[in-house]
């Protein structure tokens, strides 16, 4: 991986559906694209499918690539390799950052999550969110639920302790 999208931003849709993405995940974006060279603007690829995402996750060049990678690996035809398929390549595009650092969401997109006057970018490492503000709100800590894993009061740094993803 080329870099780390870490962060939040609140920024302003305007009635185009023109939001400025923040300038640390442009540098991102950049060190993602191979292709990118100065001048240029990077490639981005967005991710609006699955029924139940209210959000639109945002891939640098690279990590995409890593992803398709992994779906090619898989099993022709295998109800896996379809779902992943038609997440990862039918309900995305491929687009770019503007010259002034913005990007352009299609209605379709906004309205899928929502979004209006304010988009909130959450960095996520290898990739990055848009959410409407409220709806992330809502969302924030719905999914984490105890189990015997996982306590959602403990401070999320104790599971730092080990190598378990090696």
């Amino acid at each position: 991986m080329s870099g780390t999208f870490r962060g939040e931003a609140h920024n302003k849709v305007d009635a185009k559906g023109r939001v400025s993405i923040p300038a640390l995940f442009r540098r991102v974006l950049e060190a993602g694209d191979p292709d990118w060279r100065e001048g240029l603007n990077p490639t981005i690829i967005i991710v609006a499918g699955g029924k139940g995402r209210k959000q639109l996750e945002c891939f640098t060049a690279q990590a995409i690539a890593e992803v398709d990678d992994k779906i090619r690996k898989m099993p022709r035809g295998s109800k896996q390799r379809i779902a992943l398929q038609r997440l990862y390549h039918a309900e995305a595009m491929t687009t770019s950052v503007d010259e002034t650092g913005r990007l352009v969401l299609s209605p379709k997109y906004r309205e899928k999550i929502g979004l209006s006057k304010e988009a909130y970018f959450i960095g996520n490492g290898d990739t990055f969110e848009i959410w409407d503000p409220d709806a992330y709100e809502a969302e924030m800590y719905s999914g984490l639920t105890a189990d015997d894993d996982f306590d959602p009061d403990a401070d999320p740094s104790i599971y730092l302790d080990g190598d378990e993803g090696e």
